[in-house]
């Protein structure tokens, strides 16, 4: 009866038991690319709405700060310690490949770390909300217009009207295709699209991360206690898959956030 039950429990934990190894590799292979696919068509909704308010709003575009500069140096380098932790592994590098994948985890908890303090950073400067008290006493959020932006016009900050870069003299702004006009009240009063998409972004990704650093912190323990070795290296690569995925998709949301538009 107990030999009956283990077998059962064995089952349970291993559903490719039995069968060619290669089809439990292509099996999570599989499963890995059709989450990506998710994730890839989540993000591409998020940067259609984005593309979608650039071309209705005025549009605020702001210098980077050194946080995200540091969360991409971050990203990259968690991606090379786990290419070569993988690498260590298969070699039957045990230890070795254990500070690797470590350092990855460590790197990763540094990018969400760096993503969170650079969100800090562009919502005190104005691009995230004000709190207010109602009438009953509650908090009140409420998503800050280009009005509350600070910093050094043309150097910290600009703004976007009709394709146009708005021009700035004094306490107004104008149009370079229409000098004697100033819009300087439609640019205080409108919703700022540009930091509420981009602390989505920051958010969600961070939020995709954290399964990421959970596969990372699970496989670690594995490798502590040699369930991951030479021999058995596959779900180190299926975590690398879509760490790697998501460090690549970070990139491409810095390039089209702060530079493509």
């Amino acid at each position: 009866m107990k030999q009956a039950t283990a077998e059962t429990e064995k089952s349970k934990m291993d559903v490719f038991e039995g069968l060619d190894p290669e089809v439990k590799v292509r099996a999570r292979k599989m499963m890995m690319w059709f989450i990506i696919f998710a994730i890839v068509m989540l993000f591409a909704g998020i940067t259609s709405a984005l593309i979608v308010l650039y071309g209705k709003l005025i549009w605020l575009h702001m210098s980077v700060p050194v946080y995200f500069w540091l969360s991409n140096a971050f990203i990259v380098a968690s991606s090379i310690t786990l290419i070569l932790s993988l690498r260590a592994l298969k070699q039957g590098k045990q230890q070795l490949g254990l500070y690797l994948h470590v350092a990855t985890l460590v790197l990763g908890i540094a990018f969400a770390i760096s993503q969170n303090a650079g969100w800090g950073y562009m919502s005190h400067r104005g691009a995230g909300f004000t709190v207010t008290q109602n009438e009953q006493g509650l908090s009140a959020y409420r998503w800050n217009t280009l009005g509350k932006i600070s910093g050094e016009y043309g150097t910290d900050y600009w703004f976007e009207m009709s394709n146009e870069r708005l021009v700035k003299e004094g306490s107004e702004y104008y149009k370079p295709s229409d000098p004697s006009k100033p819009v300087t009240n439609t640019v205080m009063t409108t919703f700022n699209a540009f930091g509420a998409m981009l602390s989505v972004v920051i958010y969600v990704h961070i939020a995709h991360m954290l399964f990421g650093l959970i596969y990372l912190l699970v496989n670690t323990i594995r490798i502590m206690r040699g369930k991951i070795n030479a021999s058995n290296t596959l779900s180190v690569y299926i975590s690398g898959m879509y760490w790697h995925f998501l460090g690549g998709l970070w990139l491409y949301l810095f390039y089209f956030l702060f530079f493509l538009f």
